[in-house]
């Protein structure tokens, strides 16, 4: 079928590159990248909220608040690329009028 296809495209005689095939390989379905942001999505609050919890142990509760709410931050961040993928968000977090905010963002963690 996939022969079919390439023939009535026109794509016969071309050879698909080697990175052609690594991103045909690595792209996910719709509903993969649901799951992958709902997943992740969940980590993320689930880190700062024990962020948050972790906060009032005395003595290395700052340090643990600091590193949980870090880490889910990273991972709420990171939630967005399973639905825009990875190139199309960091071109929009580095576009002119998103430069300052996301410099500010990314300093803060």
């Amino acid at each position: 079928m996939d022969k079919l296809k390439r023939v009535l495209s026109g794509r016969d005689t071309e050879e698909p590159s080697g990175f052609a095939e690594v991103i045909e390989a690595t792209s996910l379905g719709w509903g993969t990248r649901v799951k992958g942001f709902i997943a992740c999505f969940a980590i993320g609050c689930l880190c700062s909220l024990l962020g948050s919890c972790l906060l009032w142990i005395p003595k290395k509760g700052l340090i643990l608040f600091a590193v949980f709410y870090s880490l889910g931050n990273i991972a709420s961040i990171g939630s967005t690329l399973f639905l825009m993928g990875p190139m199309k968000q960091l071109k929009r977090m580095f576009e002119p009028t998103r430069l300052i905010a996301t410099v500010v963002m990314l300093v803060s963690i």
